[in-house]
């Protein structure tokens, strides 16, 4: 079962969300599709959104 995507707030460190989607992309066999590819693009935006908060960078909500 995916788990759910994190709750609005402060971004979870970009470490976590990094080892959350390799472990995604290792699970599926390399091959996304369908819910898999789902999680793994709202894992990649968190991703995005974490590593530019951690570098100071302003991000704003798309």
């Amino acid at each position: 079962m995916i788990p759910p995507p994190p709750t609005p707030g402060s971004p979870r460190p970009a470490a976590v969300v990094n080892e959350e989607i390799r472990a995604l992309v290792a699970e599926a066999g390399c091959w996304l599709y369908g819910e898999t590819r789902q999680r793994y693009e709202m894992l990649r935006d968190e991703w995005t959104v974490a590593t530019a908060a951690e570098r100071g960078d302003v991000v704003e909500a798309a």
